[in-house]
């Protein structure tokens, strides 16, 4: 049980929380409005802060043009203005997912490929849902929570107010969250127990916690834990992203068919295909990955730095 507003209110009462609690309180706010307004100010917002934000904007170019190194530098841009874009939205729509009520939610939510994760529950196979890090990431691990009994994992914010926040309004519909880090026993246990896991392991581990893969034909440090929690749960991995639907018209949660024969016991492997259902997720909407992740900062021995 998470502590309630008052309660957390009470626990952290000083002038350095008071940012915090004015961006909840705006984000409350702006759940009030119907998602078309929020998404006309993200739009807003998203094109002030490309304008503003030079750094992040440096990483986003950066990782597109690796990545889609076919396009030319207007359809760059263009990718990494839409990132700036949705992005906002995605930040700014985020009290909808905190504070809507369930008949909220699910009238802005629609499925697609939704018979691949309904036959998986219907045949009683454990799942994990590899969820990748798309900037609706938010609203559906929320939504989906309210269908199914879910796990997640998640590293814990620095600011303990914003952690505090986060942990409340993820597990407000019974959803348990584990901190990232080794696989513990009870996360296993509850994978077993009929709770789907919903993981986003696609972002760079470091040196020493990851093998190499490609992604996108370029080196990437990636986590070989999914290959492993799949072994030890004895779970269907299937692919699935959260995008944000133009206009303000809702979210549609996108399921893939589940990854075959996997895990194969070789982590390279294993990491290379999941690398691959990624890329696949993505042309959905290229925009909506989360390319202001510096996603390739760990370089392999004897690579040059990547983000100069």
């Amino acid at each position: 049980m998470q502590p309630s507003p008052t309660a957390l209110l009470k626990q952290f009462p000083g002038a350095r929380f008071w940012p915090v609690w004015l961006m909840a309180g705006l984000l409350k706010l702006l759940s009030w409005l119907p998602l078309p307004a929020i998404y006309g100010l993200g739009r807003i917002a998203g094109d002030i802060a490309y304008c503003l934000h030079h750094p992040r904007r440096k990483i986003v170019w950066r990782n597109l043009s690796a990545c889609f190194p076919n396009k030319n530098k207007a359809q760059i841009r263009a990718l990494a203005r839409g990132h700036f874009r949705i992005l906002m939205i995605a930040v700014l729509a985020s009290g909808v997912s905190w504070w809507g009520g369930k008949t909220r939610l699910r009238r802005l939510v629609r499925f697609r490929n939704r018979e691949i994760y309904d036959q998986a529950r219907a045949r009683g196979e454990n799942i994990i849902l590899l969820a990748p890090h798309f900037v609706g990431l938010e609203h559906g691990g929320i939504c989906l929570s309210m269908m199914a009994p879910t796990v997640s994992m998640y590293r814990p914010n620095k600011n303990p107010l914003m952690d505090a926040l986060i942990k409340r309004y993820r597990s407000r519909f019974g959803g348990v969250q584990y901190v990232r880090g080794s696989v513990p026993g009870a996360l296993i246990k509850s994978i077993r127990g009929g709770c789907q896991f919903y993981y986003l392991p696609d972002q760079d581990p470091g040196r020493n916690k990851g093998v190499f893969a490609p992604f996108y034909s370029l080196p990437a440090a990636t986590f070989a834990t999914l290959g492993r929690i799949a072994r030890m749960s004895d779970a269907q991995v299937i692919p699935c992203m959260t995008r944000i639907l133009p206009r303000g018209l809702g979210f549609e949660i996108i399921f893939e068919q589940p990854l075959a024969d996997y895990p194969s016991g070789d982590p390279v492997l294993d990491a290379t295909t999941m690398n691959r259902a990624i890329e696949t997720l993505i042309e959905y909407a290229p925009a909506q990955y989360f390319w202001s992740h510096r996603r390739f900062k760990t370089r392999a021995e004897g690579e040059p730095p990547f983000y100069r």
